[in-house]
């Protein structure tokens, strides 16, 4: 077997940054150290000198091709923005990044946020609530019809939405309002989720997120300000959760990172990239409150 020869009197180095390939001589012969055997790293007794081990000893091939590999210094792996504190995190990171910036800073919601300048009118917030609940009511008819196990936790969690907002909409019928029927926007989106619920589940779930935790956050903006401007301070049920929704929201994100812990870094840069398109759909379901 081709092996190097190695001079006993050199000191490896301490730091595994260096390349170990200054540090050794190659040459072919066949003997192997005896007093090291296939051991990549010898270790020299401070009580032994340089003669006690003969001079010179040979390691195999083999041996230091491996010896150079472990020596190398490995590549850092690339941390994504909140990868430390789960995926969920990952996906927060994305959405605020995508945020207008008046929206994204606290304490200017209220005054300088888009929502202020809307015209909030009964016929857009109906057109609202009535896209919003056929959305809502596909995503949670398929996370319960479901038989794959990425959804089988994310049932009954606390925020459903779709029979909130069926009583909703009954209370406007009961005022004399016009229920309409779904628009163009809350069906289109309504398919798309159809559409990929079972052959990808990594963007079904991005928009599973982006859906029920934006409505937990800016929704509540919006019920302040519809309640205000329109409904004579009514609170709908469409803001109303059983519990605690600080805790509700903390056992989904706790849910959902034990299913992207299964997931590969590809499929999680796939499911944080369908952000986008979920903040296209919903967007323009958005745009009826400001008709």
């Amino acid at each position: 077997m081709a092996t190097s020869r190695l001079n006993a009197s050199l000191r490896f180095p301490s730091s595994r940054r260096l390349d170990c390939e200054s540090y050794v001589s190659l040459r072919a012969d066949d003997k192997i150290c005896p007093n090291h055997s296939r051991s990549l790293w010898p270790s020299y007794p401070k009580s032994k000198r340089r003669s006690d081990f003969g001079g010179e000893c040979y390691y195999s091939m083999e041996t230091i091709y491996t010896l150079i590999a472990s020596l190398k210094m490995a590549k850092p792996e690339r941390r994504y923005p909140g990868e430390p504190k789960g995926f969920v995190e990952e996906m927060r990171f994305v959405v605020m990044k995508m945020h207008p910036r008046d929206q994204v800073k606290e304490g200017k919601n209220e005054s300088n946020g888009l929502v202020s300048t809307w015209n909030f009118t009964i016929e857009g917030y109906l057109k609202f609530l009535v896209d919003s609940k056929l959305v809502f009511e596909t995503l949670e008819r398929i996370i319960n019809e479901s038989t794959l196990q990425a959804y089988a936790g994310l049932k009954n969690t606390g925020l459903e939405r779709t029979e909130n907002l069926s009583r909703d909409l009954e209370w406007f019928k009961e005022q004399g309002y016009e229920i309409p029927e779904p628009m163009a926007p809350g069906k289109i989106y309504s398919q798309h989720l159809k559409n990929i619920a079972e052959k990808d589940p990594q963007a079904f779930i991005c928009h599973f997120y982006n859906i029920n935790f934006a409505h937990s956050a800016g929704g509540r903006m919006i019920r302040t300000k519809v309640a205000e401007k329109i409904l004579d301070n009514k609170e709908l049920e469409f803001y109303k959760w059983d519990g605690q929704l600080s805790e509700l929201l903390q056992n989904v994100s706790e849910e959902l990172n034990k299913v992207a812990e299964l997931w590969t870094r590809e499929e999680k840069n796939h499911c944080l990239a369908e952000t986008e398109i979920s903040f296209k759909f919903y967007w323009e379901i958005f745009r009826f409150l400001m008709s």
